[in-house]
């Protein structure tokens, strides 16, 4: 597969240049950028596949849901509609998207819409009898039709951005120059011991500008797995034939985790935000106990009759500078 890329970095140049036009224009205002009368505040990245954007976008929710009347704004990836629609608790994950719907199942509070138009999506929304005070757009970054008034850019610690290069040829939707439109820059699902000199070459990696902040953080998983009847801790799986189902990027730090706690289990990955088949959903009906993430669960969970459908929770944890980070969103919204 590399080798494979590696024939591919001519294209990659092509898709720079691409990219790079496509951003300056915007830069420069000749493709128009739309600002709104509300908080905006973008949460991306600039690579494909999972740096934790649906953790980080809960921590937002959850740092100012009891403040502001929220909405989150996502594209609903995976879905097999078009336009705007509200997210409901009891819609289908192919009619919405899977986070969106994580969204509305865990937050009541709050609204969840999905637009592939985020300029459509916001104006709906401030349509609505009651308007969102603040809007939290889902992986935007690259969405430059609307102007985030405060944009937060994710990278993964294993796939730092300043270590890739361009699609085809690597994983970046945009040149890493893009960087310098954040806000804040956040190293995700980093290993539970990171030191000081690590982080330091990691923050000279990305040559961050004097006024972006950076944090750290890991993926902080729940003691407790939940089901259909509720949550029973971890380790009560043991006794079970465990079947470890993922439709998510990247499995590795689930399955590595699960390694650690003790629990023995067989795996089956999908690709992400996968759509199963009547076939596959057969197949896995025959299992005697699935554990799946919170993501996947509410894509199963209506196609799947069996009771022993068990998912995951996980959060962003920071290891430090919690408080800064809160304060620097909070002052975003309280001062806009």
């Amino acid at each position: 597969m590399r080798k494979l890329r590696l024939l591919l970095f001519p294209f990659a140049g092509i898709y720079y240049l691409v990219t790079l036009t496509r951003n300056k224009l915007y830069d420069t205002g000749v493709f128009a950028s739309k600002k709104y009368d509300v908080p905006v505040i973008c949460i991306g990245n600039l690579s494909v596949g999972g740096t934790g954007k649906s953790p980080m976008t809960e921590f937002v929710v959850r740092l100012l849901q009891h403040e502001y009347n929220i909405a989150t704004l996502s594209r609903g990836y995976g879905r097999k509609t078009k336009g705007y629609l509200d997210v409901k608790p009891d819609n289908p994950a192919t009619m919405v998207g899977d986070e969106p719907l994580q969204f509305a199942q865990k937050f009541s509070n709050i609204q969840v819409a999905v637009c592939e138009d985020r300029q459509t999506g916001i104006e709906k929304l401030l349509a609505e009898v009651t308007a969102p005070e603040v809007i939290i757009l889902d992986d935007a970054y690259q969405h430059r039709k609307v102007e985030a008034g405060f944009n937060v850019l994710l990278t993964s610690f294993h796939e730092l951005y300043g270590n890739d290069f361009l699609l085809p040829a690597g994983n970046l939707r945009e040149p890493r120059a893009g960087a310098s439109r954040a806000d804040i820059v956040i190293i995700t699902k980093c290993p539970e011991h990171i030191t000081h000199q690590k982080r330091a070459s990691i923050i000279d990696l990305l040559n961050l500008g004097n006024n972006q902040s950076v944090y750290f953080s890991k993926i902080s998983y729940d003691e407790q797995v939940h089901y259909i009847e509720g949550a029973v801790p971890l380790n009560r799986l043991k006794v079970k034939s465990v079947t470890l189902v993922t439709g998510i990027a990247n499995p590795k730090p689930l399955s590595m985790y699960l390694k650690t706690q003790g629990l023995s289990f067989t795996h089956k990955a999908f690709g992400d935000h996968h759509n199963f088949t009547n076939t596959e959903i057969n197949e896995l009906e025959k299992l005697d106990c699935i554990l799946t993430t919170e993501k996947d669960y509410v894509r199963l969970r209506p196609l799947l009759k069996m009771k022993a459908l068990y998912y995951l929770p996980i959060k962003a944890q920071f290891f430090d500078g919690e408080e800064l980070l809160s304060k620097e969103i909070r002052d975003f919204v309280s001062n806009f």
